[in-house]
């Protein structure tokens, strides 16, 4: 399950000129990244008005999302096509197609490709759903983006699609099996993004740390991530999405502990702290596994931040279950956490288990973040009178390097995408306040 903790909030319909296309993305960095190749393709093209809805899957409220933007797309730009794309309409078309504000559904390979967005070819004709089968792609979109649309940081897709069936992930039948970008185009786009003035960039995909698996001699990511630092010298920051736990190889492990311009923040994928509920998510680590690494990484690198992502409510999990993962926050040492009651999801294995209900998933949801909210308070606290190197985002709001957010005055000339420094002088639980370093 790819990460959505940090994700921007999805753009609304109507934020755009009314002879725009405006893209609403959901979900992944991934979607984030697609969403400006789409763009991309949409000028080239000469598409000057369309909505087009990025959907995501990973969840019932997910695809519900989704839905709910198309309605009010249609109802904001009742005269521009509704174009509608990404994971959820990847693996349920016909459910968008049956609805009376979509003009045409496209999949995920559909959405990469140039051709798609010549007008009379996505306009014309009546064939309301242009979706491929996912799991008959070989390739990767082979696209380079100057940019992110006024983005702070920029992502970079290293590689798409999932070769392990974990029991509640319905994400790989929207993506297909794994599949690797070469490690020449990844350093080419990077290259690309620092001569563009991007101060950070962000290497993302659906299961990051299989990246390689399929290209010749089966390099690792640790291989990639130091061929980019070596690459790009001038390149201040470098930031890995969500990574499994279990893929990290020795390169990766060293180049995170000890480069200095990979952000010490990570993003892991742990999903339970509980050896049995592991197991019957399919996972492919156990608890100690995860608090070792963790424990190896701190070791080596102490400013190091994790993230994580759990589910509570997973069926069969018993309050004692549950109690393993509420333990876990403390035990890995997290600090900021996506967690996701669990959601059914049609045709997977864990829809087919014995579920404790909406109500238990919502209540042990809530206490789990609960715990996260207190994590995250102890680790602003900690960082209270440090000078974080905080991107800026927009006026008045910066990360620092451990993905902590940073408030300051916005009257302070700081332009987004910049990195400044920043002296941290208290935290109201959520953010650090900060004001210009000397």
């Amino acid at each position: 399950m790819t990460a959505l903790a940090d994700t921007p909030p999805p753009r609304t319909a109507g934020d755009a000129p009314p002879e725009a296309v405006e893209i609403v993305s959901f979900g992944c960095r991934l979607n984030a990244w697609e969403a400006e190749v789409m763009r991309g393709h949409a000028r080239a093209a000469g598409l000057t008005e369309a909505v087009i809805v990025n959907t995501c899957a990973v969840t019932a409220e997910a695809v519900r999302q989704g839905r709910q933007a198309i309605r009010r797309a249609r109802k904001t730009r009742p005269d521009a096509p509704v174009i509608v794309t990404g994971c959820a309409a990847q693996i349920d078309p016909a459910a968008f197609a049956a609805m009376p504000e979509v003009t045409r559904v496209i999949g995920n390979t559909e959405k990469l490709r140039a051709e798609t967005f010549a007008p009379a070819a996505l306009l014309g004709g009546s064939e309301k759903v242009r979706v491929n089968d996912i799991m008959s792609v070989r390739e990767t979109a082979g696209h380079l983006v100057d940019g992110m649309d006024g983005r702070a940081r920029a992502y970079v897709q290293v590689q798409t699609g999932c070769d392990h069936r974990c029991t509640f992930c319905i994400i790989p039948y929207g993506r297909g099996n794994s599949r690797s970008v070469p490690a020449g185009e990844v350093v080419a786009q990077v290259k690309t993004l620092v001569d563009s003035g991007h101060q950070e960039i962000v290497l993302t995909g659906v299961d990051l740390t299989s990246w390689g698996a399929g290209l010749p001699g089966a390099p690792k990511l640790g291989r990639l991530v130091q061929a980019i630092l070596k690459a790009a010298p001038d390149l201040p920051r470098l930031r890995l999405s969500s990574i499994d736990a279990i893929e990290i190889d020795p390169a990766l492990f060293e180049a995170i502990t000890g480069a200095a311009r990979i952000a010490p923040h990570l993003h892991l994928s742990l999903q339970a702290g509980d050896d049995m509920i592991l197991k019957r998510m399919k996972r492919r680590h156990l608890r100690a596994d995860a608090v070792e690494l963790c424990a190896r990484l701190k070791q080596a690198r102490p400013e190091i931040a994790f993230g994580a992502d759990l589910i509570a409510g997973f069926p069969t999990e018993t309050e004692a279950m549950f109690e393993n993962t509420l333990a876990l926050v403390d035990d890995c040492d997290l600090a900021y956490l996506h967690v996701f009651p669990f959601s059914p999801r049609p045709g997977t294995p864990a829809a087919r288990m014995p579920q404790l209900g909406k109500a238990v998933a919502k209540e042990r949801a809530a206490r789990l973040r609960d715990k996260g909210d207190a994590a995250l308070a102890r680790h602003l606290h900690a960082l209270t009178g440090s000078v974080q190197q905080g991107l800026v985002e927009r006026p008045g709001f910066a990360r620092a390097p451990n993905f902590a957010a940073i408030r300051f005055d916005p009257a302070l000339p700081a332009r987004a995408g910049a990195i400044i420094p920043l002296r941290i002088t208290g935290h109201d639980g959520r953010e650090l306040t900060g004001d210009i370093a000397a």
